[in-house]
């Protein structure tokens, strides 16, 4: 964490653009508030955007905008995150699930600095700094002809990249502790002692969530810790953390993995209390996304 730390503090006070690599919860969007805040655009507005999180059918106007009329249930003109975003920073969250029709016209925004709204033929000039993140492997897509390739050597230009929380194991002691003290007191919760057994759970688990995850777990134990000891009653977390995935193989295909071992542990449930969603650190159309991406449905895993 020093050293993304350090690139950040290298690359913030430029202009350039910036991706972001790391698994979901590796606080992929606190580096990119970070590139905005130290550089020369941070009394402009910092605009995010999840490419993921909306239907490829939205994306293009949420991007760029659309025009009254230009389709149906546009009763009237909306500016898209370009141009809200304009002198300012756009985060691009989950670059790597842009479809490959919209990723030619990011492209020229990279290149030319312009775009046009949905239904209108006028040209909008824009002037923003990016800063993409994914969790996907691009060189890969780009590879299996998902990803442009002119578009990832554009986005590449300075790529930091976030450990996960499997190789930051020693860094799990001072996280628990900010959480416990961020947390308690809007809980009135005072925590004072973590077991040793509590310790040994936390380390040994395989964090496919990683520090989200993490959040998550100590959030819910503060709940059943009305002492001065915190309780950890999450069963999931005896698993070993061998159970954390290989090296080897896609990352496309680990990811589905993991997917699949969080809904068989959760029993499928997406929404509600101890859901796959919260586990893994998404939001649970994020999650039936993924799983309609990757084919999975209960059953086949």
């Amino acid at each position: 964490m020093k050293r993304v730390m350090g690139q950040v503090e290298v690359v913030a006070p430029t202009d350039a653009i910036v991706l972001i690599l790391g698994e979901t919860g590796t606080g992929k969007e606190l580096i990119a508030r970070a590139l905005h805040m130290h550089g020369p655009r941070h009394t402009f507005p910092l605009v995010s955007v999840n490419c993921t999180a909306l239907a490829p059918t939205l994306i293009e106007s949420e991007l760029f905008g659309h025009e009254r009329g230009a389709f149906t249930g546009a009763v009237a003109m909306r500016p898209g995150r370009f141009q809200i975003a304009h002198h300012g920073t756009l985060f691009l969250d989950e670059i790597g699930d842009l479809p490959l029709e919209l990723q030619s016209k990011l492209l020229r925004v990279l290149r030319e600095g312009e775009f046009e709204r949905i239904g209108s033929s006028h040209t909008q000039k824009v002037n923003v700094r990016i800063v993409a993140a994914t969790h996907r492997d691009l060189a890969r897509a780009v590879a299996d002809g998902e990803f442009r390739d002119d578009l990832y050597y554009r986005l590449s230009v300075f790529p930091i990249r976030l450990p996960s929380l499997r190789e930051r194991r020693e860094d799990i002691p001072a996280l628990v502790w900010f959480i416990i003290h961020k947390r308690q007191r809007a809980m009135n919760r005072w925590i004072k002692t973590v077991p040793a057994h509590v310790w040994d759970a936390l380390q040994n688990y395989a964090w496919p969530g990683n520090v989200r995850e993490l959040e998550n777990v100590i959030e819910r134990a503060l709940i059943h810790s009305p002492g001065n000891t915190l309780r950890l009653l999450d069963d999931h977390l005896e698993t070993p953390a061998a159970r954390a995935p290989a090296d080897t193989g896609t990352l496309r295909a680990i990811e589905r993995t993991h997917i699949e071992q969080v809904l068989r542990d959760c029993r499928w449930r997406i929404n509600g209390v101890g859901n796959a969603a919260e586990r893994l650190g998404l939001h649970p159309n994020t999650l039936r996304f993924r799983m309609k991406k990757f084919g999975i449905v209960r059953g086949s895993a």
